[in-house]
């Protein structure tokens, strides 16, 4: 039954994500209630794996894993390079993936990290309308609503988790056994 819950928790974090990404495309910022809220869900989310479990080394190595990103982002904020609110969110996001998905995740950020750049370098590939105008506008501002790609891939990677843990369920008999 902790698996369901644990589920429901990354699950619940899916629309939250969602919503980051709008918020952080449209505002450029990351609110601490929203990363906060994340946080939350995401070490709910591990602990109940944890008793299900008996084994601390997701949630260890996720608060490693969040730590270092941190730290090395820290920098790159003092210097203006990166906003606040992107540093937050992914030292947060090791925590709502688990430690042992977090080469999906960083794969999958790599990906959606350069579609975000060329889309901003090339304008005019993406459809017309206002859309096109306020990513010319980011561009000339010199934003990258990095927090986009980030929630892109972690939404991505929740849902590949959800997934996963669904099919191994039905594969195993577990979800019988509940019925």
């Amino acid at each position: 039954m902790l698996l369901v819950e644990a589920l429901l928790l990354k699950a619940l974090a899916i629309p939250l994500l969602a919503r980051i990404a709008w918020l952080d495309f449209t505002t450029q910022r990351i609110a601490n209630r929203d990363v906060l809220l994340l946080l939350c869900l995401g070490v709910g989310s591990l602990l109940l794996l944890v008793l299900r479990s008996g084994s601390w080394w997701d949630m260890g190595l996720s608060a490693a894993a969040g730590l270092v990103l941190f730290v090395a982002l820290f920098p790159f904020w003092v210097l203006r390079k990166i906003g606040a609110g992107d540093v937050k969110l992914m030292a947060v996001v090791p925590f709502l993936t688990g430690g042992e998905d977090l080469v999906v995740f960083s794969v999958l950020l790599l990906v959606f990290a350069l579609v975000t750049a060329g889309a901003m370098k090339n304008p005019f590939l993406l459809p017309a309308g206002a859309f096109r105008l306020y990513v010319q506008h980011l561009d000339r501002k010199g934003v990258v609503p990095f927090g986009v790609p980030i929630s892109v891939a972690a939404i991505c990677t929740t849902a590949l988790v959800i997934y996963e843990s669904v099919v191994l369920a039905s594969s195993s008999g577990i979800l019988n056994q509940l019925n």
